[in-house]
C-alpha cells in the first residue's frame, strides 16, 4: 500500500516517509527498465510491438497499477507516484513508445475503476493490473482527430444488447488487445448522446483493420478497428447511457500530465545522453564540450527540460490536492512537448551522424517527441480550450 497524505493524518508530506517512499518506487522502477527493458528495447522497436510478458513482469513489481486503488487491484498511489515512476523508467533509458504500450491501461482503465459496475472491475481491471490483459481505448475516429463531441460510432440498443457499428483509428494497443473501451453515440448529436462500452477483442464484427506503421512509438502497437454490427451485453456500459463525454473528459488532466512527463523525460534523457557524448567525442583535438556554442547548447537544453518539469510538478502538486487545473494541464502538455521537440532536435544535432543512425537512442526520442504534441489533445485545440477556461475568449 501507498501513502495518501491527503487521507492518511498520520502521513505530513513535509517528513520523510513520503520521500523515501517515492525514491524506493524510483529505484525500482529504474532497475526494472535496466533489467527488462533495455536489453530488449530495439528488438521491440523492430517487432513493432511491446510482449505480453513485461507486462505480467511490470505487475509482479507493482508497476502498472501504482495509481489505482487498492479496492481495484491497484497499489493506492495518487499521481505524484505515478510520475515519480515514469520520470525514473524514462530516466534508465525506456521509450515515449515503450511507456505507452507498457501503461496503456493507465487510459483504457480509469473510466471503468471510476464507474464501472463490480463485475466489470473484476473481469477487466483486475486482470489488466495483473498484466493478464492488455486493454486500450478507442475514441478517435478518422476524420475525427480531437473532436470527441463529434464521435459517430454508433451503439443502438436491442435488448439486452447494443448495437454497434463504427470505426476507430490511432488506437494504441489495438492489435495486442483484450478489449477496448469504446466511446459511442447512444444518443444525439453533440458532447450529451456519448456513452463508454467494454468491447471484448473476439467479439463477432469487432475486427482489427490494419496495424499502422508510424514515424515514432514502434514499440506500440497501433491500429484501425471497426465495429460492424458487434452486439455489445448492456452490462458493459460504463457508467449511465450517454454521460461517456464527461467520463473521458474527467481523465484528460491525468492523461495530459502524462504526456507532459513523456515530453520532458525523454528531454532530460536525451539531455543526459548528449553532455555524455560532448564531453567524450573529440574533433579537432579537443572534446565537443570544450566549444562554447556546444556548452552554451546543453545550458539551453538544462533550462527547457527543468522549467518544463517544475511547472509540470506544480500543476500535479494541484491536482493532487483536489484543486481544478484543467487549463494548467494543457499549459503544462504544450510546455514540455516545446522542450521535447527542441532538446531531442539539439540532441540529434550534437551527435552528429552518430544520432542520425537508426537504432541510436537518442535518434528513438527524436522520432518519439513528434507526436506528443498530437496525442491526447493536439496543441492547437488544447491552447484554445485554456484561452477560454483563462478568460481570453469570448
Amino acid at each position: 500500500m501507498l501513502t495518501d497524505p491527503a487521507t492518511d493524518p498520520a502521513a505530513d508530506p513535509a517528513t520523510s516517509t513520503r520521500a523515501e517512499e517515492l525514491q524506493a518506487l524510483r529505484e525500482t522502477a529504474a532497475e526494472f527498465v535496466r533489467r527488462e527493458v533495455a536489453p530488449h528495447l530495439q528488438a521491440w522497436e523492430d517487432a513493432g510491438e511491446v510482449p505480453r510478458a513485461l507486462h505480467r513482469a511490470a505487475a509482479r513489481q507493482g508497476l502498472l497499477g501504482v495509481s489505482f486503488a487498492e479496492e481495484v487491484g491497484g497499489q493506492g498511489g495518487d499521481l505524484e507516484h505515478s510520475v515519480a515512476l515514469q520520470e525514473a523508467m524514462f530516466a534508465a533509458g525506456a521509450s515515449s513508445g515503450l511507456m505507452s504500450a507498457l501503461f496503456t491501461g493507465g487510459i483504457a482503465l480509469p473510466h471503468i475503476a471510476a464507474h464501472g459496475s463490480p463485475d466489470l472491475v473484476d473481469r477487466f481491471v483486475r486482470p489488466t493490473l495483473a498484466g493478464e490483459l492488455i486493454g486500450s481505448l478507442g475514441v478517435t475516429e478518422p476524420g475525427g482527430g480531437s473532436d470527441v463531441a463529434g464521435i459517430r460510432t454508433t451503439a443502438r440498443r436491442d435488448g439486452d444488447h447494443y448495437v454497434v457499428n463504427g470505426a476507430k483509428t490511432f488506437i494504441t494497443s489495438a492489435v495486442r488487445g483484450d478489449f477496448v473501451t469504446t466511446a459511442v453515440r447512444t444518443g444525439g448529436e453533440g458532447h450529451a448522446g456519448l456513452s463508454l462500452l467494454v468491447v471484448e477483442k473476439g467479439t463477432p464484427g469487432l475486427t482489427v483493420d490494419r496495424s499502422l506503421a508510424k514515424m515514432g512509438w514502434h514499440c506500440s502497437d497501433t491500429a484501425e478497428l471497426s465495429y460492424v454490427d458487434v452486439r455489445v451485453p448492456v452490462s458493459h456500459l460504463v457508467g449511465e447511457e450517454n454521460a461517456g463525454f464527461y467520463l473521458i473528459a474527467e481523465q484528460f488532466v491525468v492523461e495530459r500530465i502524462a504526456l507532459a512527463v513523456h515530453a520532458y523525460g525523454i528531454a532530460a534523457r536525451s539531455l543526459a545522453l548528449t553532455a555524455a557524448w560532448c564531453r567524450e567525442r573529440e574533433t579537432f583535438g579537443k572534446p565537443l564540450v570544450a566549444n562554447q556554442v556546444v556548452r552554451h547548447k546543453l545550458v539551453e537544453m538544462h533550462r527547457q527540460v527543468e522549467v518544463a518539469r517544475a511547472y509540470t510538478h506544480e500543476v500535479v502538486r494541484r491536482h493532487v490536492a483536489g484543486e481544478s487545473v484543467i487549463a494548467e494541464a494543457c499549459l503544462a502538455k504544450q510546455t514540455a512537448c516545446d522542450a521535447a521537440t527542441a532538446v531531442c532536435h539539439e540532441a540529434v544535432q550534437l551527435h552528429g551522424g552518430a544520432g542520425y543512425m537508426h537504432g541510436s537512442e537518442v535518434e528513438r526520442h527524436y522520432r518519439d517527441a513528434r507526436i506528443l504534441p498530437i496525442g491526447g489533445g493536439a496543441t492547437e485545440v488544447l491552447t484554445d480550450l485554456a484561452a477560454k477556461l483563462l478568460g481570453y475568449a469570448r
